[in-house]
């Protein structure tokens, strides 16, 4: 279900991953020399990992092809339509939470937010637009969408406060190295999804 998801993200965006990438990866590496800066593997990778999300972001929200039953402006309309586990229940409920989720945390991360209305605003005034701009483009606004993006992004909020409490008594090195083993994992992962 996801994976099914996640494997149709990939394989229509890997073309522009890969270019932008190499891009941005050539592009801060000149940067860092030229300018002679400090290199953070961890906020590198974070960055990175930043652009490619918001790469498939952009394919998930403005050109995957959606089952609808037309707008729906009446909060828990939707949810309530989805049979508990079932395929659609997956895809539509928790797909739009995990969808956030990044978001939450990378706009916390980059903004260093103090404040849950910080990103909660963040997070609704992307939201709200991912919602009009998918209706001015034929597709459909849904306000659970929405409701459901806003605890994603929260939950993101809430991981990245829990990693910086956790991650301010560490080296630097010693976060570089959880992030590396944590992108391997993902890697792993998500070559044996494509299998």
């Amino acid at each position: 279900m996801l994976a099914d998801n996640l494997m149709f993200v990939m394989e229509n965006t890997w073309p522009i991953v890969l270019v932008t990438v190499i891009s941005v990866v050539s592009l801060r590496i000149t940067y860092v020399i030229k300018n002679k800066k400090k290199f953070i593997l961890y906020e590198e990778l974070l960055s990175l990992i930043f652009v490619i999300y918001i790469l498939m972001f952009f394919q998930i929200v403005t050109s995957q092809d959606v089952i609808s039953y037309g707008n729906n402006f009446i909060p828990f309309k939707e949810l309530t339509r989805y049979k508990l586990g079932s395929s659609l229940f997956f895809r539509n409920i928790i797909g739009n939470i995990l969808l956030f989720m990044p978001y939450g945390f990378f706009a916390s991360y980059y903004l260093r937010l103090e404040k849950k209305r910080s990103a909660f605003l963040l997070v609704l005034i992307v939201s709200l637009s991912i919602e009009c701009v998918q209706l001015v483009i034929g597709r459909c606004f849904d306000v659970d969408d929405i409701l459901l993006n806003l605890i994603g992004g929260m939950i993101g909020y809430f991981i990245y406060k829990i990693l910086e409490m956790l991650t301010d008594k560490m080296s630097k090195r010693t976060i570089s190295t959880i992030l590396m083993m944590g992108v391997i994992i993902l890697i792993v992962i998500l070559l044996y999804m494509m299998m």
